[in-house]
């Protein structure tokens, strides 16, 4: 009996080593097989992929905290108009880019210049028959694409829609919708595409070595020259400069919902800096993408608190718009280089920029330049700090850095002003002065945002009118 039992044991213990030897194999054997197989190659192409998708929609969230900042910064007889303006201004820059943006910015660079002249985007044939059930995955790997063809669409659409966004804000209470409506769509299908060709589209400035990580000259400052032209074509706001050169305060309607919107935006901006790492395919690239993540919330808290103690000598009161701004301002700084090793650096750089954009503030004012939300300041101004700062640790040159900022500012200028002069002088691109006191939700849109209100008529200079006029 004992001679049976050991017997049985040793089989046991036989049996139970080959099972060990067998699985040690199986597990050993596996990622060669799944290297074979294309699996190790699909994830990086899902994982790219979903990464795109998720911080494309957290930029597109963007929109609404734009929304936010503008219905709360302007008076309430003007909220329901900007509401509008900014819905409509998402939707003509998701159908422009789609129709033609996109391949100017992206398609073959002619000249190192622009594009090619093609309408509409799509998917690859690969990808195309995938969904068709007529192909398989290795296919659209093999296309040496690491991601969904769609998904980078869609995360560089939502780009053009920020810069958009900051024209809106700047002009707000006295351009007219369907005149504001045209120059959107030519700067999102036309001029922000040319801009984005000559950089990550693989044109002439980045042959030279022009470095913008995420856009603080490509998106921010595009989006500021854009409504300094604007600013200085449509003109400022009624009463808002005096005959006797005084300023008329505008304080915000809704301080709340403007610091939702700073909030939102805040959000919003780390799938703007984080998505522009293009990839989470790899250790490395997560390690990256944490480094920008990080970088950009200390840029744009240095931004706040900085803004707020230069608030105190040039406004001479601690000034809550300028802080709110300056975290904007620290967070458009740091997005030509959020990819910085040295977390102190993103400190500093977003601290200057929030000053610079206070001292902005105060010398538009000393210019008679009426921005009613501060967009010049804040994403002009800072952007082009930010894009000088990337010299500073993230490898740039400055005199590459230099001629971006400029052959950029000049392009987008220009061409801004020429297209609101055009505007101006045949549709028309402010209200009339009854539509102006009145104010936009009534004169145009016949919906007030706080129909409970009773609206006050608001005292004007009797030459004021003539005023504008001459400034412009």
């Amino acid at each position: 009996m004992t001679a049976i039992m050991h017997l049985f044991g040793q089989r046991r213990r036989n049996l139970l080593l080959l099972a060990a030897a067998a699985t040690l194999g199986i597990f050993l054997a596996r990622p060669a097989v799944a290297q074979a197989q294309g699996v190790e190659a699909e994830a990086v192409y899902v994982l790219n992929t979903f990464a795109f998708l998720v911080w494309g929609a957290l930029v597109m969230w963007m929109s609404a905290g734009f929304s936010m900042l503008e219905a709360g910064s302007v008076r309430t007889k003007n909220a329901s108009m900007i509401c509008l303006k900014n819905i409509g201004l998402y939707s003509i820059a998701g159908l422009a880019y789609y129709i033609i943006g996109y391949n100017l910015m992206y398609g073959e660079i002619v000249g190192n210049f622009i594009g090619t002249f093609k309408v509409f985007y799509g998917a690859s044939a690969e990808e195309l028959a995938l969904l068709g059930g007529e192909g398989d995955a290795a296919a659209v790997l093999a296309a040496d694409t690491p991601y969904a063809t769609m998904s980078d669409w869609f995360f560089q659409m939502v780009f053009v829609a920020a810069a958009a966004s900051i024209v809106s804000g700047a002009l707000a209470e006295r351009v007219k919708l369907w005149s504001f409506f045209l120059f959107v769509l030519i700067l999102t299908a036309i001029i922000y595409p040319i801009v984005g060709a000559w950089t990550w589209g693989g044109g002439w400035l980045d042959g030279l070595g022009f470095q913008d990580f995420a856009g603080s000259t490509i998106v921010h400052s595009t989006g500021g020259w854009a409504a300094l032209a604007g600013i200085l074509v449509v003109g400022p706001r009624l009463g808002k400069f005096k005959s006797d050169g005084s300023v008329r305060p505008t304080p915000p309607s809704n301080i709340l919902i403007v610091t939702l919107g700073v909030f939102i935006l805040w959000l919003g901006w780390f799938g703007f800096n984080g998505g522009s790492q293009l990839a989470l395919g790899s250790a490395a690239d997560a390690i990256a993408m944490s480094h920008v993540l990080v970088n950009t919330n200390l840029a744009a808290a240095a931004g706040a608190l900085a803004a707020l103690v230069a608030s105190r000598p040039i406004f001479g009161r601690t000034d809550l718009a300028g802080g709110l701004n300056g975290a904007l301002a620290g967070l458009v700084s740091i997005t030509a280089g959020p990819d910085i090793v040295d977390h102190y650096w993103a400190i500093i750089i977003g601290a200057i920029g929030g000053v610079i954009c206070v001292a902005g503030m105060k010398l538009l004012e000393k210019l008679r330049q009426d921005d009613v939300v501060g967009a010049v300041p804040v994403h002009l101004f800072a952007g082009v700090w930010g894009t000088l700062a990337v010299c500073i640790a993230a490898g740039g040159q400055f005199h590459v850095q230099l001629i971006g900022v400029l052959a950029i500012g000049a392009f987008v200028f220009l061409v801004s002003w020429a297209l609101w002069r055009l505007i101006d002088m045949t549709i028309g691109a402010r209200v009339s002065p009854q539509v102006e006191r009145l104010g936009q939700d009534a004169g145009e849109l016949r919906i007030e945002a706080y129909p409970e209100f009773v609206l006050m008529p608001e005292e004007y200079d009797d030459d004021e009118e003539q005023a504008v006029q001459a400034a412009k």
